[in-house]
């Protein structure tokens, strides 16, 4: 699938931190510091006569269920042209950290209601990012048996919405082999580097083409 950005549309990024990017800590970063300031400032460079609006409402810590929970605010009211999700890591990450334990199957339930709300427009694009992880500890391999089925999900939700994928676990931890290490790509092996976040832009503009 090839993202369409022509006639002006409103392009909307939804997730939790590795989006937000200090976007609610800072009103002079409304789309933050990471992967949604760099796609949004280099698609205008490119195409600075296209009038396309870039809208950022990550909110750091969110889960799945909490995207659902603020949907309506903060996607459906926006009618956004263009969505971009991605979400997942908080819910594996808090099973670890916290005994919180949100499973495959209610995250697929809250992913796919998102993704029918978006829909109600029915021209509305989809892009669903992978989420991903970077193990920089080695009990973060362990993560790996409640994310992986979280990623499963994303693509399969993708083929059932016709949505655009973003491949990303693959992609940055093939990137952390070449750099040199995980640290290169996420320092805690979840929040992305500058590089980190520089890899997902580019990945996201491929798909649009640009």
């Amino acid at each position: 699938m090839t993202i369409s950005l022509h006639g002006s549309p409103v392009v909307l990024f939804q997730g939790d931190s590795i989006t937000d990017v200090g976007r609610l800590m800072d009103p002079d970063e409304p789309l933050g510091r990471g992967y949604v300031r760099t796609v949004a400032d280099r698609v205008r460079s490119a195409r600075p006569d296209d009038g396309i609006t870039f809208l950022n409402r990550g909110v750091s810590g969110d889960r799945v269920s909490d995207l659902r929970a603020r949907w309506r605010e903060d996607a459906t009211d926006l009618e956004p042209d263009v969505v971009s999700v991605l979400i997942g890591v908080n819910d594996t990450w808090r099973r670890y950290d916290s005994g919180e334990i949100s499973t495959i199957e209610a995250y697929e339930d809250d992913y796919r209601t998102v993704l029918t709300r978006a829909r109600e427009r029915p021209d509305t694009q989809l892009v669903l990012i992978e989420p991903f992880l970077i193990p920089v500890r080695e009990e973060q391999w362990a993560w790996r048996e409640d994310l992986d089925p979280r990623i499963q999900t994303v693509r399969r939700l993708a083929e059932e919405f016709d949505a655009s994928l973003l491949a990303a676990d693959g992609l940055l931890n093939q990137a952390a082999r070449a750099a040199g290490g995980p640290a290169h790509i996420a320092g805690d092996g979840v929040h992305p580097t500058p590089l980190g976040h520089a890899l997902l832009a580019e990945a996201w503009m491929a798909l649009a083409g640009l």
